[in-house]
């Protein structure tokens, strides 16, 4: 989808200007053409009651086409860092580019494209706010640091309900590494045998979370009637 405003500017600026960039386009075989890139352009010259725009001919595959249409689609201004990490993984995955040629049709540097991708190992509730503009890229590449995923939500929330900047959240990871690394050197091997003698107990897998005075357990299970059954031997 297109901002409304945005394209509005762009229009304007087609009236004035033209279209100073070529739609890229392919040959069908009903003689019509199919839009490749510049879907933008193209809409901000109807906008702008243009009859007529400079496009490029290309002969193309469906791959060919698509590849050159995520390539496109990179190069907005608006793109948000996770629309182009997963394009990055498409590009890699479905069409076989390395990180190398991906950098290189993008005129980006192979470790900017490394670094994106890294960007989809992130929890599923950090990426989604970080497409959401509640996390900035500098959020998440302090977020990247945080093995544990339990953590980097919990992290990742304070960070987007308290509006904690990167400064403070680096501060933050940084005290609760410290603060973890404490925890563990404290309870050395104890609390990974009872996780072990509780797992066996309870038929499920069980861990200990320590904090600095406290801590907690968690259980789980994997269905209603598993859930009853833990109770029932908690309980029993």
């Amino acid at each position: 989808a297109f901002n409304p405003g945005e394209l509005d500017e762009l229009a304007n600026s087609v009236k004035v200007r033209g279209v100073l960039q070529p739609i890229l386009v392919r040959r069908l075989g009903d003689g019509g053409y199919e839009l490749i890139a510049g879907e933008r352009r193209w809409r901000a010259a109807k906008l702008a009651g243009l009859k007529k725009i400079p496009a490029i001919v290309r002969s193309a595959t469906d791959a060919e086409a698509m590849e050159m249409a995520l390539i496109e689609n990179l190069q907005r201004k608006d793109l948000n860092p996770m629309e182009a990490a997963r394009a990055y993984q498409r590009l890699i995955k479905e069409f076989g580019l390395t990180q190398e040629a991906v950098a290189k049709q993008l005129g980006k540097e192979r470790s900017s494209i490394a670094n994106t991708v890294r960007l989809l190992s992130l929890q599923l509730e950090v990426q989604a706010w970080i497409e959401n503009d509640q996390l900035s890229l500098g959020h998440a590449k302090v977020l990247l640091a945080v093995s544990d995923p339990d953590q980097q939500v919990r992290l990742g929330r304070r960070a987007v309900t308290e509006r904690l900047s990167v400064r403070d959240l680096e501060g933050l990871v940084r005290s609760n590494h410290r603060a973890g690394r404490s925890a563990q050197a404290r309870r050395g091997r104890r609390p990974s045998e009872i996780e072990e003698r509780m797992a066996r107990r309870l038929g499920t897998k069980v861990r200990l979370i320590e904090g600095k005075t406290g801590g907690k357990i968690v259980i789980e299970y994997y269905s209603p009637a598993d859930l009853d059954r833990v109770i029932d031997l908690l309980m029993g």
